[in-house]
């Protein structure tokens, strides 16, 4: 169902501004031909590497940086997670522990991960990203394999977004974190 000229004008939701035509394949298809995609790296914490190891990643770092020649979002966005099975694993736990020390520590943690999933804390994964867009598909592959290969060099894992890593970004722009469903059509509100 197309949208007149002033529904698109007078819609609150800020989405229906945006050009998504579907999101597939970890790529976001805009209605002008072209494709957001990206790469998702997996962090790592190089503050508790020896001080060689570190200068040497963040040259690495550096270097990659340089090589990117097209423009590029560098991307930073959170994920709740849902510790449950964490919890979970932690009650098996407590249940076939028999030293009573054990079952201590246990409980502390139980009561910790009870504490972090109350109303004040907010418990995310904080991911990284960077994104670019293009309309031709073989220069799409050529740049996520080139990314991936020089991370990898950097010592860093990293791997193609999927669509809920990209359906993840857009809840954080546009819904601070709160799930919504981007499809190709958008259903009237």
């Amino acid at each position: 169902m197309a949208k007149n000229k002033k529904e698109e004008l007078t819609s609150k939701w800020s989405e229906d501004w945006v050009p998504i035509k579907n999101i597939l394949n970890g790529m976001i298809a805009l209605e002008n031909g072209e494709y957001v995609t990206g790469i998702k790296i997996s962090p790592k914490n190089i503050f508790i590497l020896d001080q060689a190891t570190r200068d040497n990643t963040i040259n690495q770092l550096q270097n990659f940086y340089n090589t990117i020649t097209f423009e590029f979002w560098l991307v930073v966005a959170d994920r709740p997670v849902d510790i449950h099975v964490y919890l979970s694993q932690l009650q098996i736990l407590f249940n076939n522990a028999t030293n009573a020390n054990t079952r201590k520590l246990i409980t502390q943690d139980i009561n910790k991960a009870n504490m972090f999933m109350s109303a004040e804390y907010n418990v995310v994964d904080t991911e990284y990203y960077i994104l670019f867009k293009d309309k031709k598909m073989d220069v799409i592959q050529k740049r996520l394999h080139q990314m991936i290969s020089n991370l990898a060099n950097c010592g860093l894992n990293s791997q193609q977004t999927s669509n809920n890593d990209l359906r993840v970004i857009l809840d954080n722009f546009f819904n601070g974190g709160v799930s919504t469903s981007f499809s190709g059509m958008v259903s009237p509100r």
